[in-house]
C-alpha cells in the first residue's frame, strides 16, 4: 500500500510541475532542485547533482530523464512511469489541442512567447545561483565553473559540453582529492540484469523498427521509427533534437516548414518539456495517423529512448560510487555543469530574451519575485509572462 502511495504521490507531484515548469530544461533543473532537494528532500545536493551529470551524458531529454530517475528512486519502475506521465501529460494535452485548433484556424501565435522568455531568464539565474552556491564550495570548483563558461561561449556545441565535462573531472582529479565519495545504491532492487535488459531492448529497438517499418511499410511503424531514432541519437536536448526533426518531418512532406515553426514556437511558450512538441507533429501529420493515435505513437516513441537509457543505465552508476576516485572526479564534473547552465543563462536564454533595458527591468523584477515568493511559482510564472508580453509590446 505504502508503494503505491508513492507512485500516486509521485504522478501527482510533477503533474502540478508539468502544469508549472517553464522554461526549458535548464529551468526544469532549478524546479526539481527547488521542489525535491529543498522542499520535500527526496535526494541530497550530491544526489542530485550526480543524476545531472548522468543525464548530460546520455542522449535524449535530461530533464525529463531526471524527473523519471527521481521517480524511480522514490518509488521504482512504476514511480518513473508515473513521473514522465505526469511532467509531459499536461504539455503534450496543450500541444495536441493547439494542433487541432491550428488545423483549423492558422495564424501566427510567436509574438506572445517573448513573455516568457524574459521569465525563463529569472528561473535559470535563480537555478545556476543556487546550484553554485552548493557544488562550487571552494576557489577551484568555483575556477573550474568560471572556466567551463567561458569555454562554452567561446565553442558553443555537444562536443564543447562533453569536453567540459571531461575538463572537470580532471581538475577534480588534481584539486579535489579530499572529498570522499558519497555511496548511493538502486532502490527497490533493481539489478544490473535488469538494467542490462533494458538497455537490450534500447538496442534491439534501434536496430530493427527501421527494418520493420521498411519491411512492413505501416504508417504507424513509421511514424514510431522517425520520433524513436530523433529521441535516441541526439544529445542536448530538446532544442537539439528540433532541426533532426525538420530535416526528416518537413523534407518528407509530413507537415509544412510554416506548420512546424508554428507549433515549434507554442512549444517553447508552454509547461513542460520541449520533446512534447512531438505530440503536437502527431497530430498534424499527413499521410500518418493523426490526431490523438499520431500524437500518442509520436510522443511515446521520442521518449521512450531516453527512459530505456536511464532506467538501463542506473543500476550500473549507481555502483560506481564505491570506487574511490569517484568523489574527487564528480566534484569536477559538478562544477563543470554549473559551468553549462551559466553559459547557457547567457547563450541561448538571456541572448533571445533580453533585447531591451525594459526586458532586463522585468527579467530583474522576476529574479527578486521569484526569490521572495518561490512556494507560489506557478502564480508568479503566470503573473511576471504578463508583465513580459507587456514590455514586449510596449517596446
Amino acid at each position: 500500500m505504502n508503494a503505491l502511495r508513492n507512485v500516486v504521490e509521485v504522478f501527482f507531484v510533477f503533474l502540478r510541475l508539468g502544469l508549472t515548469s517553464f522554461g526549458g530544461p535548464v529551468a526544469h533543473f532549478g524546479y526539481f532542485h527547488s521542489e525535491f532537494v529543498v522542499r520535500r528532500k527526496w535526494l541530497d545536493e550530491n544526489l542530485f547533482a550526480s543524476i545531472i551529470s548522468l543525464c548530460q551524458f546520455l542522449p535524449g531529454p535530461a530533464s525529463s530523464q531526471m524527473g523519471m530517475a527521481i521517480g524511480f528512486f522514490r518509488a521504482g519502475i512504476l514511480g518513473s512511469m508515473a513521473a514522465w506521465l505526469g511532467f509531459t501529460l499536461p504539455s503534450a494535452v496543450i500541444l495536441v489541442l493547439f494542433g487541432f485548433w491550428f488545423s483549423c484556424f492558422p495564424g501566427d501565435v510567436g509574438g506572445w512567447v517573448h513573455g516568457f522568455k524574459i521569465v525563463t531568464v529569472a528561473i535559470v539565474a535563480q537555478a545556476v545561483i543556487r546550484m553554485g552556491e552548493s557544488l562550487c564550495q571552494d576557489l577551484w570548483r568555483r575556477l573550474t565553473a568560471i572556466v567551463s563558461t567561458a569555454l562554452l561561449l567561446l565553442l558553443p556545441s555537444f562536443s564543447a559540453q562533453m569536453s567540459v565535462m571531461g575538463f572537470g573531472a580532471l581538475a577534480g582529479l588534481a584539486f579535489c582529492k579530499h572529498l570522499e565519495p558519497a555511496h548511493y545504491s538502486c532502490a527497490y532492487g533493481f539489478s544490473k540484469k535488469w538494467g542490462l535488459f533494458f538497455l537490450l531492448i534500447f538496442a534491439g529497438l534501434l536496430c530493427f523498427l527501421p527494418i520493420a517499418a521498411a519491411v512492413g511499410g505501416h504508417a504507424v511503424l513509421k511514424l514510431a521509427d522517425t520520433f524513436f531514432r530523433s529521441g535516441a541519437l541526439v544529445f542536448g536536448g530538446g532544442h537539439v533534437v528540433l532541426p533532426v526533426l525538420q530535416s526528416q518531418i518537413v523534407s518528407q512532406g509530413w507537415v509544412t516548414n510554416d506548420v512546424f515553426l508554428t507549433g515549434y514556437s507554442v512549444a517553447q511558450a508552454v509547461p513542460g518539456p520541449l520533446f512534447s512538441f512531438a505530440a503536437f507533429l502527431g497530430s498534424v501529420s499527413h499521410g500518418h495517423p493523426s490526431g490523438w493515435i499520431g500524437a500518442t505513437v509520436a510522443l511515446v516513441s521520442i521518449f521512450l529512448p531516453g527512459y530505456l537509457l536511464v532506467i538501463g543505465i542506473l543500476p550500473f552508476w549507481g555502483s560506481l560510487f564505491r570506487w574511490k576516485y569517484i568523489g574527487p572526479i564528480m566534484a569536477g564534473v559538478n562544477a563543470s555543469v554549473v559551468g553549462i547552465l551559466l553559459a547557457a543563462l547567457v547563450t541561448p536564454v538571456m541572448s533571445t530574451a533580453i533585447h531591451t533595458y525594459g526586458d532586463f527591468l522585468a527579467a530583474a523584477g522576476c529574479y527578486i519575485i521569484l526569490c521572495r515568493w518561490g512556494n507560489l511559482r506557478w502564480t508568479v510564472v503566470v503573473l511576471l509572462a504578463g508583465v513580459g508580453l507587456l514590455f514586449h509590446y510596449l517596446r
